[in-house]
């Protein structure tokens, strides 16, 4: 069993900074990639940032320059650093893992979300 919690939504006005946290617990044989996606209301869900095993990272176009993405391996964490925030990033956040959960047996997982508001 795998479980992601999420942590670190509010409400915060345009411009400002908010910094969530995703902490991945259960049987783990060894993390793949971890990342953030978010969705808005009446919107798909759509990557936001994705950090591999080996450090290397993607980043959405429009969060480029504002949001960083980093990984505490050994507490099985990430974190998404967002500055310079702007109305059009409310959403719903999103964790995610793609683990191994035993040497050959690959699973994907997703948190319950975080709301970050951001006001104009």
């Amino acid at each position: 069993q795998v479980q992601l919690v999420e942590s670190g939504g509010g409400l915060v006005q345009a411009g400002g900074s908010l910094r969530l946290s995703c902490a991945a617990s259960g049987i783990i044989f060894r993390i793949n990639a971890m990342g953030w996606y978010r969705q808005a209301p009446g919107k798909q869900r759509e990557l936001v940032a994705v950090i591999a095993s080996g450090g290397s990272t993607n980043y959405a176009d429009s969060v480029k320059g504002r949001f960083t993405i980093s990984r505490d391996n050994a507490e099985n964490t990430v974190y998404l650093q967002m500055n310079s925030l702007k109305p059009e990033d409310t959403a719903v956040y999103y964790c995610y893992a793609d683990v191994f959960r035993t040497l050959i047996r690959k699973g994907e997982y997703w948190g319950q979300g975080t709301q970050v508001t951001v006001s104009s």
